[in-house]
């Protein structure tokens, strides 16, 4: 178990960055897990860090429950006005993604609640019951702790975690493990880029799914496209793979595709599969949500006693 650093001086601001930085990567696993935006978790973060220089530090028993604490609040509130601004995004919305190959301490904790499509399933929940099941499965916290970060009483936590378990039980489906899923993933693209529709059905789920979010995006599909050949022929797309360069990455701890083309890159791509094949195949084509999975390569590359920009 690590330790946390000395509050022996707890009006000392290089005592304060110490603790700080020694919990922000939990911090911020804790807002992307509820948020499913890097963005908006970077920012939970930075409003988490001017909380914790104007608090007084001495009377603080625990530096690791104030900060989880506030973390996990502000994360509800942004996730209930998300919700709002999300009626209004065209077509499907897909998390963020996050580069855990740079970032593996973002993955530690069980890394299963940070896949790409376990975190869509979780925008199905309301932004309580969300923060309960992360708080609980990905980062083992106590009921009790639980209950008095988001102040309910401890009858009400268990039962929200137990709401939250049945729902997710209900719409997840048995992964394969790594190895596979990333030869899967290997196998969807590179019969995507030949056009080879055979041999992508033979990939494909018989009820596979394809989401795509563009926002609105020009030749971007507005809406879920269903069924092996749609799917299969949907992914062979001429313009996308037009002298495109594909990179596996690791994404929300399994395997991604980035395509880069003309020294950008213009998509990002993963999917879900079971021993029956890929049933789900998530594109981001939204430049957005690209640029902040790049960003997300560099996150915590600091030096351990300094502030970065983003704190």
């Amino acid at each position: 178990m690590s330790v946390e650093p000395s509050l022996a001086t707890p009006d000392d601001l290089e005592d304060a960055v110490a603790v700080f930085v020694h919990h922000r990567k939990r911090l911020f696993g804790i807002a992307y897990r509820i948020l499913g935006s890097t963005v908006e978790a970077e920012d939970v973060v930075q409003e988490v860090w001017l909380r914790w220089q104007k608090t007084d530090r001495s009377v603080v028993l625990s530096p690791a429950a104030f900060l989880s604490s506030a973390t996990t609040r502000l994360a509800i509130n942004v996730a209930q006005s998300a919700r709002v601004r999300r009626e209004t995004y065209i077509g499907p919305w897909l998390p963020e993604p996050v580069d855990t190959g740079a970032d593996p301490e973002v993955g530690a904790e069980r890394a299963e609640a940070l896949e790409m499509a376990l975190l869509l399933v979780l925008e199905k929940l309301t932004p309580v019951e969300r923060a309960a099941y992360v708080l609980r499965e990905a980062f083992d916290y106590a009921y009790a702790e639980i209950a008095d970060m988001l102040e309910v009483s401890l009858v009400n936590v268990r039962k929200i975690v137990s709401r939250a378990r049945r729902h997710l039980l209900d719409e997840r489906r048995e992964s394969v493990d790594a190895a596979e899923h990333r030869r899967l993933l290997g196998a969807f693209v590179s019969a995507a880029r030949t056009g080879d529709v055979a041999s992508l059905e033979a990939l494909l789920a018989p009820d596979v799914v394809s989401l795509s979010d563009g926002n609105g995006m020009r030749g971007c599909a507005r809406v879920p496209v269903q069924g092996r050949d749609r799917v299969a022929r949907l992914a062979t797309y001429r313009q996308l793979w037009r002298e495109a360069v594909p990179e596996l990455v690791d994404a929300n701890g399994a395997t991604g595709v980035l395509v880069h083309r003309d020294g950008g890159t213009v998509a990002f791509m993963t999917a879900a599969a079971s021993r029956h094949g890929i049933h789900q195949v998530m594109w981001v084509f939204e430049p957005s949500k690209i640029a902040a999975f790049v960003a997300s390569r560099s996150r915590f590359a600091m030096s351990p006693g300094a502030v970065p920009d983003s704190v």
